[in-house]
């Protein structure tokens, strides 16, 4: 069949692609950037067309001929995501409705009991998604899970960073409510496996993996898992969702913004009432993944540094493609540039290899205590801080998350490029490039841009200014240093 799927930059999608193409499928990518698609490993198997389900005339084109459209995308993160995600389901329906498409999948979260408190708005808004695809005229399947257990996926972050950094936890009273988690390997499974429903064939379906637990005891049995002592955990009554999400927050790399909606949905019981969709895609000859079992692999993936898809991968809306920091008048008014450039004792090749290790365990190759600081301030303001890390220790590819930054742009060897995604008074970027020089050498440029917005833009750059010295000069003589000091650079191997 031919399929279209939405969020492909995202942690299921991302993951999705590549199993409908090994099942024979053809696949269509939509994005509001095709380039963000440009170095993924499956990019050349797969047909990418550049659109926005906020516009509904970008949307004939990606829909033309397609057979099953997968919803993918969510905009949590953004305030105004139920909004923005109501509007993103109604379009997409329409256009897969004018299209002629057979069948829309969508993989939306558990819906609370019909005696419980009012839903959590990222729950209500998860729910309203999948009434609105069911009344698109197209048949359609909706596939509520709780949390997904899977090495990248936020809900397993948040598992992991409480669990290892916190012997003794003081938690809300929520962590005794019952969840059923399922492997992302199971979702995957019964998302692939959707497209071979029958026509008549329109309705929800719940998922689950074997195990009922309260996330207490998926906190207790993380920790046997991963070997660490069992912990302690005592639950009280005043940590409401805002003070536990601020506390998430804090601990693990997963911004407030994205952990509050997550942590308003555990104040709810989600677990599947049914188990219908075994009619369709049957279980797995060993039957689904278990709890234990889903977090081994999942630590496996993170020790290995195989991890294909992470959360911090999805993104809200780009910032503008134009200006770009390349160009000379960009700014269109004032832009701060701090330039520095070095010549370099070690070949390009070294030279890059140190540039693209950037971030994450790595660091910033200056002050550490500086970038610290800056990502604990970017925290407390709502900002995404500096724990997204990276999803691969050794390389980079265009749309991924790197710290408080994403690569906008990078030419392996040459070139790379990084966009601010810090709370910032403007827009900034990080360039880093590598040109050869003589005798084998090679040429460190360095670039950090700049363009404030009001007043307060202009403040903050005379505020950080006197600091760039010791940032970003130590910056470039340390990366410097680090590419000369390579182990296959000659004075290592002569010395």
């Amino acid at each position: 069949m031919r399929c279209l799927v939405t969020g492909a930059t995202g942690y299921i999608g991302g993951r999705l692609v590549p199993l409908l193409l090994s099942d024979g499928h053809t696949v269509r990518c939509l994005a509001r950037k095709a380039g963000r698609l440009r170095d993924v490993p499956w990019a050349s198997a797969a047909e990418i067309v550049q659109g926005d389900l906020s516009r509904p005339d970008t949307l004939p084109a990606a829909f033309a001929d397609v057979d099953v459209a997968y919803f993918l995308v969510h905009s949590l993160g953004r305030s105004d995501f139920e909004a923005a995600d109501r509007a993103a389901a109604t379009n997409f329906a329409a256009a897969a409705r004018k299209a002629g498409v057979r069948r829309i999948v969508y993989l939306g979260g558990p819906e609370p009991a019909a005696d419980e408190e009012v839903p959590s708005p990222h729950l209500r808004s998860r729910a309203e998604v999948g009434r609105i695809l069911l009344a698109s005229g197209v048949p359609t399947a909706v596939l509520r899970a709780a949390v997904i257990i899977g090495s990248g996926s936020a809900s397993f972050e948040m598992l992991r960073y409480l669990t290892e950094r916190l012997p003794v936890m003081v938690t809300p009273r929520w962590v005794r409510n019952r969840i059923q988690p399922i492997a992302v390997r199971d979702v995957l499974r019964y998302l692939a496996g959707c497209t071979a429903l029958p026509p008549e064939v329109s309705r929800g379906f719940d998922i689950g993996g074997p195990d009922v637990l309260s996330f207490r005891d998926m906190m207790q049995r993380y920790a046997r898992v991963a070997g660490l002592r069992r912990r302690v955990i005592v639950p009280v009554r005043p940590l409401t969702p805002s003070l536990s999400s601020h506390w998430v927050g804090l601990v693990t790399p997963v911004p407030n913004a994205i952990a509050r909606p997550l942590v308003e949905s555990l104040v709810h019981e989600a677990i599947a009432h049914e188990h219908d969709i075994a009619r369709y895609v049957p279980d797995p000859p060993g039957g689904l993944t278990g709890f234990d079992e889903a977090v081994a692999l999942a630590l496996a993936k993170v020790r290995d540094a195989q991890v294909v898809t992470r959360w911090s991968t999805a993104s809200g809306p780009d910032a503008p493609a134009e200006p770009l920091p390349t160009d000379p008048d960009w700014s269109g008014g004032t832009a701060y540039t701090d330039y520095r450039e070095r010549t370099v004792d070690a070949p390009p090749a070294d030279l890059w290899r140190v540039i693209e290790g950037v971030g994450g365990e790595h660091g910033w190759y200056s002050f550490p205590l500086a970038w610290s600081i800056r990502g604990w301030l970017d925290r407390l303001i709502g900002g995404v801080g500096l724990r997204r890390g990276r999803r691969d220790p050794h390389r980079l590819q265009v749309g991924e998350a790197l710290d408080f930054w994403r690569v906008e742009e990078i030419v392996p060897g040459e070139l790379l490029r990084l966009r601010a995604e810090m709370r910032l008074p403007g827009r900034a970027w990080l360039e880093m490039r590598v040109l050869p020089a003589d005798d084998g050498r090679s040429r460190y440029q360095q670039r950090a841009v700049f363009l404030p917005r009001g007043l307060a833009g202009h403040a903050y750059w005379g505020s950080v200014a006197p600091f760039h010295a010791v940032v970003f000069g130590g910056m470039a003589r340390n990366i410097a240093r680090g590419a000369e000091r390579a182990p296959d650079h000659p004075a290592k191997r002569t010395g």
